[in-house]
């Protein structure tokens, strides 16, 4: 295989994400907000293959790095802000200009912010953590594993969106979830391990999000699945390093 085709198998799968995230942004201002919100997930599912191809390829490269942060900044960053603000204003009653619709957006706008602060950490390689961590909540978790598939369970659930105070909730997560991605907290990343649960458990969680992605179903296992993963995540960080 050529070098040039090698490199541009998984630059391709970047470059569909980052198309996909600006789609989703596209569609959810058009009024398909749960369709946005699953695109989002596409992404997630295009940055795995994107990662794989990269090393079953040896494909890997600086730009290609640096590709792939433009393209999570979009599809995991400014993708879910903007659908949380909408799905804000369609479902929790916040009023434009209030002091409610300014808070959120303030909470969105640290989450994008604090997003591409994380990416630009990674790339610099600044605080590198032991190998098979992360420095810091991995921003395809918190935008597409939680943020867009919670929207899709609060578009598909409307009666408890709105016994919910989403006015409160909303940007209390997004503020987290934000400051939780510029955090030092260690992370494990999804990799090949010695223990032999932890692999057929990941295998069989990646297998069923492709097929809750693909066919559009089960976004309640998506959510509680990413909601498992992320505090199991922070606690097997803590648990390794309780310095």
């Amino acid at each position: 295989m050529g070098k040039k085709l090698r490199y541009t198998i998984p630059n391709s799968f970047t470059a569909l994400s980052l198309l996909l995230g600006t789609s989703a942004i596209v569609t959810g201002q058009l009024g398909n907000l749960e369709l946005a919100c699953w695109m989002i997930v596409w992404c997630g599912l295009l940055d795995v293959m994107d990662g794989v191809a990269a090393r079953l390829l040896n494909a890997t490269s600086d730009f290609g790095a640096e590709f792939d942060s433009m393209a999570d900044l979009v599809a995991f960053g400014v993708a879910p802000g903007i659908i949380v603000m909408q799905v804000s204003l369609e479902l929790g009653s916040i009023e434009l200009f209030t002091p409610a619709f300014w808070f959120l957006l303030a909470s969105v706008g640290v989450f994008v912010l604090c997003g591409a602060m994380r990416l630009a950490r990674f790339n610099l390689h600044t605080d590198d953590p032991p190998a098979g961590w992360f420095s810091g909540l991995p921003i395809t978790g918190a935008g597409g594993g939680l943020i867009a598939t919670g929207c899709i369970l609060l578009i598909r659930y409307p009666d408890i969106a709105e016994s919910m105070q989403l006015y409160a909730y909303l940007p209390a997560v997004m503020f987290a979830l934000g400051l939780g991605l510029i955090s030092s907290i260690r992370f494990p990343k999804a990799k090949i391990r010695e223990n032999k649960f932890i692999n057929g458990f990941q295998a069989i969680n990646v297998l069923a999000s492709y097929y809750c992605g693909v066919t559009r179903s089960f976004p309640e296992y998506l959510f509680f699945m990413g909601l498992f993963l992320l505090v199991a995540g922070i606690v097997a960080g803590r648990i390794s390093n309780p310095d």
